[in-house]
């Protein structure tokens, strides 16, 4: 079992509920899972996205590490290519000195997902390839070591010790390697290839001042119930969310479990519902248990994040409450 466990909380919109109300959704959970005893509570970047109200990761995470005490706090993660890499320090040397010891730095190689969000925020698609040239660049401006602007330093992060790490999916772990960093690796639906993963990156790492051996997070959706129904329901929103966006090009805000189990559905939204529901961990205490020893044993995992999203928040509150227990946090 896999027993440090985080949570990646995406700030899904709600049918007939305001973004607003989608972030204070957010603080909410990170006061529940500072209680259960989750390590780390991490905000992610949508940009142009109906049903994330999460733009501005650093901006929440303050939110966040202030209504909170103990529990680490950050991103997972700021898309690196969006940003320059200054601006992103300084903004999470702020949170560090407000919230000392507390701030994670997850960083992710991911674009604007349209052209039109790229050409808002003034990039490309192949501004996903510079990812590690601006990873280097982001922490020299903590150790001092950047040389891209000479006698230009960023404060305060300068001399500050915040924890990176890379999501990945393909290319990312490799860098993430080279880096010498913690990896996020996801997700838990094709566990195969996520151990396959975790294995090439632990073969790949170079030991760094950040990190001295390898470090591998594996997120991905985790639903727990007192019934095997009950968990799967929790799963329908967002497999909805999923369907519809393959098939209108927009991403929704979640619908109750039981108005999408009423939808008609084309033949290929029903394809992608149903692909969209298979392979999560879910189900009782007890067959979650089991699936979580399977990935612990398959990874080899240091660390779960779970990234659950769906309409109803008491289940989703049963749910977290629920596997803190299996996990003995």
């Amino acid at each position: 079992m896999i027993r440090t466990v985080s949570v990646l909380d995406r700030s899904r919109t709600l049918e007939g509920r305001s973004a607003a109300s989608a972030l204070r959704d957010s603080v909410g959970l990170a006061r529940v899972a500072e209680d259960l005893g989750y390590h780390r509570f991490w905000v992610s970047e949508h940009h142009s996205v109906p049903g994330v109200a999460g733009s501005a990761p650093t901006v929440l995470a303050a939110a966040v590490a202030g209504a909170t005490r103990r529990i680490r706090v950050g991103t997972g993660g700021v898309m690196l290519p969006n940003h320059q890499p200054m601006v992103v320090a300084e903004q999470f040397g702020v949170l560090e000195a407000l919230f000392p010891g507390r701030i994670d730095m997850g960083l992710g190689r991911s674009v604007g997902f349209t052209d039109g969000i790229r050409r808002a925020l003034g990039r490309g698609a192949g501004d996903a390839d510079r990812f590690e040239e601006q990873l280097t660049e982001l922490l020299g401006w903590f150790d001092g070591g950047q040389t891209a602007h000479p006698g230009v330093h960023a404060r305060p992060a300068e001399g500050l010790d915040v924890p990176a790490f890379v999501l990945a999916t393909g290319a990312g772990a490799a860098i993430a390697a080279r880096a010498g960093l913690p990896v996020v690796l996801g997700d838990l639906r094709d566990r195969e290839r996520l151990a396959g993963a975790a294995d090439a990156y632990r073969a790949a790492f170079r030991p760094s001042a950040r990190a001295a051996e390898p470090y591998v997070v594996v997120s991905g959706t985790v639903a727990v119930a007192a019934t095997s129904h009950e968990a799967r329901r929790i799963l329908v929103p967002e497999a909805w969310a999923l369907a519809r966006s393959r098939t209108r090009g927009s991403f929704p805000p979640l619908r109750p479990a039981e108005e999408v189990e009423a939808l008609e559905m084309s033949p290929k939204e029903r394809e992608l519902y149903e692909g969209a529901l298979a392979g999560h961990v879910h189900g009782t205490e007890e067959e979650v248990a089991a699936q979580l020893s399977e990935v612990a044993a398959l990874t080899g995992a240091d660390e779960l994040l779970v990234t659950t999203s769906t309409y109803d928040r008491t289940a989703l509150l049963d749910s977290y409450r629920r596997l803190a227990r299996i996990t003995g946090l």
